[in-house]
């Protein structure tokens, strides 16, 4: 390869930036992330990171509560959302990003007390819809995220 060129370390750092800003997860409808399939804290700190706009604060601090309610719980990211669950348990929530709410799926919902208030065409599951500003009843949330961490995961 002769009168090849060797790459200054500048040309190397703008080619990484570059590489770097191609690589951020394209939006899909809803402004929900398009994050590859994943397992472990990586995939899913991934899709917070590029939750759009108050999203992403709301998917820290749901994130935050589940890891602190559920010491050991399982994440990952499958089909654009991360999903929660214990090891060998199968999946007890899930997170998804819409226009202008976060849906958190609670597979087994219907057996928590209080229900979450949303219902779903599938008998077993409820749903907690969060708006920009809603307010964030973390102590309700944290008592649904225990209870659901208990309960026989889906397995998917």
């Amino acid at each position: 390869m002769a009168g090849r060129v060797p790459k200054t370390a500048e040309k190397v750092a703008k080619e990484t930036v570059a590489k770097q800003a191609a690589a951020q997860p394209r939006l899909l409808s809803g402004g929900n992330p398009q994050i590859p399939k994943g397992y472990g804290e990586a995939p899913v700190q991934a899709y917070i990171a590029a939750m759009p706009g108050w999203k992403s604060d709301i998917g820290r601090r749901l994130d935050a509560l589940i890891t602190r309610t559920v010491p050991g719980v399982s994440k990952a990211v499958k089909w654009n959302s991360p999903f929660y669950g214990m090891d060998g348990e199968g999946w007890f929530l899930g997170i998804h990003c819409f226009t202008k709410y976060i849906k958190v799926a609670f597979f087994k919902g219907a057996s928590l007390d209080p229900l979450p208030p949303g219902a779903s065409k599938q008998k077993e599951v409820r749903y907690l819809d969060i708006r920009e500003d809603d307010p964030f009843d973390e102590a309700q949330i944290a008592s649904w995220v225990e209870q659901a961490s208990r309960l026989p995961g889906e397995r998917m």
